[in-house]
């Protein structure tokens, strides 16, 4: 399709775009009393109008019953979970009995880590990228310490090339071939948080597999925006967070995958606690703990409801929308962006796309490197109207997102920044 700079050519992109009526199942963010153009999906996204009469209905629930609440009303809490797992399983690429939603991301990476890193004298290396987001750096450190291990030692980062932005496949697998007989884990995230960049997860997970390890993901700006089949590509072990691009709130209850090879394999480690507990045994308040047969024998507490509740109103829309057609309107405004982009950025060239331009290779998300005056660049953005993200030494990260973005923001985005780029 051969694209055109203009607000009228952007007007008719979003006529044509049969999910456009679902913007309006979201509440839009003003500023400075008007309506803004909110491209931070990548970060929170956006609150569905649906959200506060779920957990309004929890909270009724909760008043009526009380404790009985598990039991009674319109939608009792003790399975409540099993209306949010099917809804999970085009997203994730997985079967039911493979997804728990629980807990937060790093505390399911750090259970999931107790499960599948296991050192020993000979394998005790984790092959993860270079510059992963910190949360991540700090769980594969600190669980390194907790078996006794240096950290240096480890922890080995794969890094991109010298003068280029992006790990590829090749960088990727050329290190694990190099450490194959000493590796426990590879555990990579699905995109890269500061270039948007997606890892070939099926090829990593081969790579790791040949070499004798596991393979686990983190899926923080993976889940809810681009293709997974984790099951298929035979991921041992994911998580992610579900306030992303899964819409579920600040601090929303995160998600974890187990693959089906592993939920009967009573030789993992694990800590246990009493929701992980077979549903059968579970008011038995047996001493011994009898774990259940799908990931939820990794579910430690009892599930937080109201959380379950935003997040079930965000999985709803997805399952309307389908998730196959919201992907593919994804690809088409990234699309758009790259071309937008591309056009201001010339004749000189203002700013580098760091994001690969291959649409295989990113989901919403696309970072810019400015080169000049890249704080007041961004600094400029928010005053005149644009959500965007800020990211060191000079990163703009924006990521228009198909349940509530148009192709006319992207426009008008594209035109506000090349003006500012000209007076920077």
């Amino acid at each position: 399709m051969q694209h055109e700079f203009t607000l009228e050519y952007a007007q008719a992109l979003d006529s044509q775009d049969t999910l456009s009526h679902f913007r309006a199942q979201f509440y839009m963010p003003y500023f400075q009393g008007k309506h803004a153009i909110y491209f931070l999906g990548n970060s929170l996204g956006l609150q569905p109008k649906k959200t506060q009469d779920e957990v309004t209905n929890i909270m009724e629930n909760w008043a009526n019953f009380g404790v009985e609440g598990f039991f009674l009303g319109k939608d009792p809490w003790l399975q409540y979970s099993k209306k949010i797992t099917p809804l999970l399983c085009d997203i994730i690429g997985a079967k039911e009995e493979e997804l728990v939603t629980m807990n937060h991301l790093t505390v399911n990476l750090h259970l999931l880590m107790i499960s599948f890193y296991q050192p020993t004298v000979t394998r005790f290396k984790i092959i993860c990228e270079a510059k992963a987001f910190p949360s991540d750096q700090y769980a594969f450190q600190s669980q390194v310490k907790l078996h006794g291990l240096d950290p240096a030692d480890a922890i080995i980062e794969v890094f991109p090339k010298e003068g280029t932005e992006l790990i590829t496949t090749e960088d990727i697998t050329a290190v694990i071939e190099q450490h194959k007989d000493s590796i426990a884990l590879v555990l990579f995230s699905g995109i890269n948080y500061y270039t948007g960049q997606v890892f070939d997860i099926k090829a990593i997970t081969k790579a790791a597999h040949e070499a004798g390890a596991y393979a686990g993901f983190d899926l923080a700006h993976a889940a809810g925006n681009i293709k997974l089949q984790l099951h298929d590509w035979q991921v041992d072990f994911a998580c992610w967070c579900n306030y992303k691009y899964l819409n579920s709130g600040p601090g929303a209850v995160a998600g974890a995958f187990i693959h089906q090879k592993h939920l009967n394999n009573h030789n993992l480690k694990r800590l246990e606690g009493w929701w992980g507990n077979d549903a059968g045994n579970r008011f038995k308040m047996a001493s011994t703990f009898t774990p259940a047969t799908t990931a939820e024998s990794w579910a430690m507490s009892t599930p937080p409801v109201m959380l379950l509740a935003a997040h079930k109103a965000s999985l709803e829309i997805f399952a309307a929308a389908g998730f196959d057609n919201l992907l593919q309107k994804s690809k088409a405004l990234s699309d758009y962006l790259f071309f937008v982009l591309n056009h201001i950025n010339q004749p000189i060239e203002k700013f580098k796309i760091i994001t690969p331009s291959n649409p295989d290779e990113r989901g919403c998300q696309v970072s810019l490197s400015v080169h000049k005056n890249a704080k007041a660049v961004f600094d400029s953005l928010l005053p005149n109207g644009v959500f965007a993200d800020w990211r060191e030494p000079n990163v703009i990260r924006v990521a228009p997102v198909p349940l509530y973005n148009s192709f006319e923001e992207i426009y008008i985005f594209a035109e506000l920044l090349q003006h500012i780029l000209n007076v920077a």
